[in-house]
């Protein structure tokens, strides 16, 4: 396994690139299935979701939008368990329907959240796609609808995700060697 320094911490590979794109397809294939017809409105969440948000998009063949908003939840490599939200939405949401596009779901805390506010601002239907998901770790009532890979409740970096804001540029992920 190749392994990668990204500042203090050592990390070595855990699901390459040619796993990671077959998961984005997979996800699009049923977003294209189960929302035909629907127009809906993508909403990335900044900053981890981007690179799943890009590649997603190239999947997706329905009619929809995408947009972003900008939380933040994690200091170092733990969770706070408070989010904050840096940049917020500026669409209409009314009747729309809304897909939350995460890059990893853990305890559940932000796409919990994110529902909620989605949902008081007039969405008809929010559903969550995430590029990754730790089912040890999820703490909420409703699991995302549309799942890349389930994970292993480990530290990982690469695809979008980050160490203390380094390590997101690399094509794979990598879990931290503990």
């Amino acid at each position: 396994m190749a392994k990668v320094r990204v500042l203090d911490k050592e990390f070595e590979t855990s699901i390459p690139e040619s796993a990671i794109q077959d998961a984005v397809r997979a996800v699009a294939e049923k977003i294209n299935r189960d929302l035909e017809g629907k127009d809906p409105l993508f909403v990335c969440i900044l900053n981890g979701a981007f690179m799943f948000a890009a590649d997603l998009m190239k999947c997706v063949s329905i009619p929809c939008e995408i947009s972003f908003v900008k939380v933040a939840s994690y200091a170092g490599t733990s969770t706070t368990g408070k989010v904050k939200e840096l940049i917020g939405f500026n669409e209409n949401l009314d009747g729309r329907t809304v897909v939350l596009v995460e890059d990893i779901v853990d305890t559940g805390i932000t796409i919990d959240m994110l529902r909620k506010q989605v949902s008081a601002k007039g969405a008809a239907d929010v559903r969550v796609a995430t590029m990754l998901y730790k089912p040890d770790s999820f703490r909420m009532d409703i699991k995302p609808e549309y799942i890349g890979l389930n994970i292993p409740n480990d530290f990982i970096v690469g695809h979008g995700l980050d160490y203390n804001g380094y390590g997101r540029n690399l094509k794979d992920i990598y879990t931290l060697i503990q």
